[in-house]
């Protein structure tokens, strides 16, 4: 396919071509290669350097939808429910509640990539420039997560435009669209590359690095372990833990803090270093309990077989005035109603 643009043959053109003996008479060609793509698929994905044809190849798709902000509104105030606001937040890896009630207009670059991003999401979606404005941590960990949701939301024929070959094993298309060579390849089920964490022992004075993260105090104990998470020798996440006073438990722990940074959040390493506590306080001979008002965090501990919920999971914290069980419907991020996951880790 061949496509042809012209301007005006003005003073400064004509110098600028002439200062490089550049033959120009005011039209330029473009080699567009074809694409014929699966009726039927979930992701796909167009890749190649600027000027390669993505953006329209990607107009075959359809047109990207323009996303508006209210100045005056939260984030999170421009979904139909606040479930709808979690879910599709969530789904983009941002997971920050200060964040979600923050203005658009007060964002960073990374987080309003992600905000547009959870409002795109619908079938027959297209995405240009997907990852362009962001760093290549947040371009893999948004890829993840945004891969996990179409898939488990079963949202179909959404394509993605970008120059960044390294998000493809992230983001695992149906079928990727090679701008450089003109080939459409198709995918099978692959694993994503493998994620390997070092927890390393800390002081309490390394929470300052990740306090203003945590999505309900920047207050820790001073007694608590605590551990740097790191990756590729990166420090991208903390946890801590701190003894359980009881009367008829002994050598008892329970979960402080865990922390992933923002630009990390989305790949699902909260879970993971959650379960590296409870190992590690088990191999000590202890007990491990965890309590979190994260509905992400405590449905993943209500469906994994390395945690068995206490009598209190699900309930009201103990300072409401009432006890209610857990339902999508009635959660509430109120202190006072704020709704408790409850468990321990089994192993």
């Amino acid at each position: 396919m061949k496509l042809q643009s012209t301007v005006e043959l003005d003073d400064i053109t004509v110098e600028c071509a002439k200062a490089f003996d550049f033959e120009f008479d005011g039209n330029s060609t473009f080699d567009v290669p074809s694409l014929n793509a699966p009726p039927n698929f979930q992701i796909g994905l167009i890749v190649g350097p600027s000027g390669s044809g993505k953006s329209t190849l990607l107009g075959q798709f359809g047109q990207e939808r323009q996303v508006e902000w209210s100045l005056s509104k939260s984030i999170c105030s421009h979904f139909s429910s606040a479930e709808v606001a979690m879910t599709r937040l969530g789904a983009v890896g941002l997971n920050s509640v200060p964040v979600w009630v923050k203005p658009y207009h007060v964002l960073s670059t990374g987080e309003r990539f992600r905000a547009d991003l959870s409002r795109r999401l619908v079938d027959g979606a297209v995405i240009d420039e997907f990852t362009s404005v962001v760093d290549r941590n947040v371009a893999k960990s948004c890829s993840c997560a945004t891969a996990r949701y179409i898939r488990k939301a079963g949202l179909k024929n959404i394509v993605f435009a970008t120059c960044h070959y390294d998000i493809v094993e992230w983001l695992q298309p149906d079928w990727v669209f090679d701008t450089t060579v003109g080939v459409l390849s198709t995918r099978g089920v692959e694993r994503r590359p493998t994620i390997k964490l070092e927890l390393i022992p800390s002081t309490v004075g390394a929470w300052a690095l990740f306090s203003k993260h945590h999505y309900l105090t920047a207050n820790i104990n001073r007694s608590a372990r605590c551990w740097i998470v790191e990756w590729e020798g990166t420090a991208i996440g903390f946890a801590a833990v701190i003894p359980m006073p009881s009367g008829t438990l002994k050598n008892a722990w329970r979960g402080h803090r865990t922390v992933v940074l923002p630009e990390f959040q989305g790949l699902g390493l909260g879970v993971r270093i959650s379960d590296a506590m409870g190992v590690m306080v088990r191999a000590e001979g202890g007990r491990y309990f965890s309590k979190s008002s994260s509905p992400r965090l405590g449905e993943y501990r209500n469906n994994s077989p390395l945690w068995k919920p206490t009598s209190k999971n699900q309930k009201v914290r103990g300072d409401a005035k009432s006890q209610k069980s857990w339902t999508n419907q009635n959660y509430r991020l109120s202190h006072a109603e704020r709704l408790c996951y409850s468990h321990e880790f089994v192993g």
